[in-house]
């Protein structure tokens, strides 16, 4: 509840700032919140539909593991691109006003940017819905957000969008103050569209995490929009402003599904709402012309990414779940995993160990009598959480996992607008 009304503050703090300057952003602010009521009171609904359909599954987080509804990420996304085609006239009512039009030509490109947008996330909600239903193999579906990105990137080039960069003041003697990275500049951009999408689901697990981590980097993303809205800089000011027309309305329907979705859960958000999430994101950042930014507000992700390299790439043992476990007395534990499980490990991967091990980033349960890991906490965020302060119960797993999501988003922030000038 506190979150419902951090958000709904945030949000009317925004509509006073813009009001005067802005009347579609205020429409938007209007759409978010119905957006939100209509998402919080049809998900219930659908509650019976989606376990007769056998979109389900146990919460095995819980003791008697209760079967919940799962992929309600879909009918969130569904709710969210219906109030997306509503609002999509909205920014263009004044051009078609006839007495209007005959002294300014219809911002084709403007409109192409929105349509793009929605295509984008509307197909990596159609490619996430299969991944929930078809339970498709990572080695295929890491490429689904780059597919579903193509209606993006085909705009932007287009478009004639920008491919150079800043460099930072230590590499201008070398390479100059911009760097023009062509057809690089696109391949970063599906990079980071993937890397948005995969990195919220990876970061799971335990009630209300996806939605949460999500709704933490939305409403920062909203804080870091809103202080464009005062610039001189028409172009930076309409950049934000297509930011925010799809991160309002976004986060009103993320808070609803945060609300049913956190501790003890009545449903799933599923990849879906994970693809969703993430492509939504993505767009924003690209189409903003504020990757960088973007970037910054996934610290804890790049940090969980990171972290678990050595078993995705199979330098360590790699389990297929990889969530936290029930003890006994209903207290979540960090999951471990045997390192000399069903393949031997890489060479390095011991190596590796005693290196995390030594600054803290891994606890060693069992170790052989020449001091070699044998039983350790799988990598990931949550596991590390548990393995230095738990056990926990799942909310307050949750709270910490959230609260570190916060405390990067308010790094980051000291890191763009601080930092900053010793860089750029």
């Amino acid at each position: 509840m506190f979150v419902l009304w951090l958000v709904t503050g945030s949000l009317a703090l925004l509509a006073a700032r813009v009001a005067v300057l802005h009347e579609t952003l205020v429409l938007s602010v209007g759409l978010s919140v119905l957006v939100g009521w209509t998402t919080f009171t049809t998900l219930p609904h659908l509650h019976q539909a989606f376990v007769q359909s056998h979109l389900c599954g146990k919460d095995r987080l819980k003791r008697h593991q209760p079967l919940i509804p799962e992929s309600m990420g879909l009918p969130t996304a569904i709710i969210y691109l219906s109030a997306m085609f509503v609002f999509m006239p909205v920014p263009f009512m004044h051009w078609f006003n006839k007495s209007s039009t005959m002294d300014s030509v219809f911002p084709h490109d403007k409109l192409g940017e929105i349509l793009s947008a929605v295509l984008a996330i509307q197909s990596m909600v159609l490619l996430g819905f299969a991944d929930d239903v078809l339970d498709v193999r990572w080695r295929y579906k890491v490429w689904f957000p780059a597919l579903a990105g193509t209606p993006l990137l085909l705009f932007y080039y287009t478009n004639c969008g920008v491919t150079h960069v800043v460099m930072p003041l230590q590499l201008r003697p070398w390479l100059g103050t911009i760097v023009d990275l062509g057809c690089l500049y696109y391949v970063y951009m599906a990079l980071l569209i993937i890397f948005c999408t995969h990195s919220i689901n990876i970061l799971a697990g335990v009630n209300g995490i996806e939605a949460g981590q999500s709704l933490i980097i939305a409403v920062s993303v909203i804080l870091n929009d809103s202080l464009y809205m005062s610039s001189t800089d028409r172009a930076s000011v309409e950049a934000h402003l297509f930011s925010l027309y799809f991160m309002v309305p976004f986060v009103g329907a993320t808070a609803a599904l945060l609300y049913h979705n956190w501790f003890p859960a009545r449903l799933f958000v599923g990849d879906t709402y994970c693809y969703f999430a993430g492509m939504t994101l993505a767009v924003v950042g690209i189409l903003g012309h504020f990757t960088k930014t973007l970037v910054l507000f996934f610290l804890p992700q790049i940090f969980n990414f990171l972290y678990s390299c050595p078993q995705l790439f199979r330098l360590i043992e790699c389990p297929r779940h990889r969530m936290p476990r029930l003890n006994d007395q209903g207290l979540l534990e960090c999951s471990v995993v045997v390192v000399q499980g069903k393949k031997p490990m890489r060479a390095g991967g011991q190596w590796l160990l005693r290196g995390l091990c030594a600054v803290g980033l891994v606890k060693a349960f069992e170790r052989d009598e020449q001091g070699r890991v044998l039983v350790c906490n799988n990598l990931t965020l949550i596991n590390l959480v548990l393995a230095h302060a738990g056990p926990l119960s799942e909310r307050t797993t949750a709270v910490a996992v959230l609260c570190l999501q916060g405390i990067g988003s308010a790094l980051a922030f000291f890191i763009r607008y601080k930092l900053v000038d010793y860089v750029y």
